[in-house]
């Protein structure tokens, strides 16, 4: 090989190292991880809201949608950034352990009793307890979500107030999200507890209708919390706090209230109330 060969070739292996080094590197999105509920993510809100925040603040957010329980798991091992469930006790617990940095209340709507419009338990009514009591003892069928989720844990609740040591021979667990547990429901002709924003998004309602309403008791409220990075350092808590602060802006707050299926509201904002 000639001394022209070398030198040619030296050439072109910089010019390709030159021509390497300045094609420019396309700057990542930044992103986090929310896990938050089936819920919620069923009722269309994300889709909604999650466009207005990446417009907002140029970061993209991933949902993990899940039961509150296996959410807050989540986040106890570190494998999302924020949190956005429906379940105070439990979130509660998950600050005071040291897994999240600060619960702030973002949002509410309320639980409903759905069953089949002809009714068998005779549960139609505003008391959740009493309704709970008639289908127990009616043997009606009632789905169960069954997934520690935070509709599951206020069904338990109601449960437990209505001091039925037996939820009748029709009660099963189907240790599904809401949607499946309401499709459920539709074809088996059974109750189910909903909440209000799933249940205004389902569309395959065939003859359920909304049975018990109205129950102070059937109050849900939602809650946000940043997951701490104390307890595990790659958690991305500067970008999951923006979040934070966003949806309890007024910005987001007036987001979640122009969430509306058929002009009704499915949530209701209320983190500074």
């Amino acid at each position: 090989m000639t001394r022209r060969t070398h030198l040619f070739l030296w050439v072109a292996s910089l010019a390709c190292v030159v021509a390497l080094g300045s094609t420019p590197v396309r700057a990542q999105t930044p992103n986090i991880v929310m896990a938050s509920t089936t819920s919620t993510e069923q009722s269309g809100l994300f889709s909604h809201m999650l466009p207005a925040f990446k417009q907002a603040t140029g970061i993209e957010i991933k949902v993990v949608a899940l039961g509150t329980g296996q959410a807050l798991d989540t986040g106890r091992r570190g494998d999302a950034d924020v949190l956005f469930v429906h379940d105070q006790v439990a979130e509660e617990k998950f600050v005071a352990d040291g897994f999240g940095v600060k619960r702030h209340p973002v949002m509410y709507n309320d639980f409903v009793l759905v069953g089949p419009a002809n009714d068998p338990a005779k549960a139609r009514g505003k008391d959740i307890v009493t309704a709970l009591q008639k289908v127990a003892g009616s043997q009606a069928n009632f789905v169960s979500r069954g997934d520690k989720s935070g509709t599951h844990a206020a069904e338990l609740r109601y449960w437990k107030l209505a001091g039925a040591e037996s939820k009748g021979n029709g009660y099963k667990e189907c240790g599904c999200g809401m949607g499946p547990a309401l499709n459920i429901a539709s074809s088996t002709g059974g109750y189910a507890l909903t909440d209000r924003g799933t249940w205004l998004n389902f569309k395959n309602r065939q003859d359920l209708q909304v049975l018990v309403e109205g129950d102070n008791r059937l109050f849900n409220q939602y809650g946000v919390m940043v997951v701490n990075p104390a307890k595990h350092s790659h958690v991305k808590a500067d970008l999951a706090q923006k979040f934070v602060d966003w949806v309890i802006s007024p910005a987001g707050q007036a987001n979640i209230n122009s969430y509306k299926i058929g002009g009704e509201a499915l949530f209701f904002a209320n983190a500074n109330k």
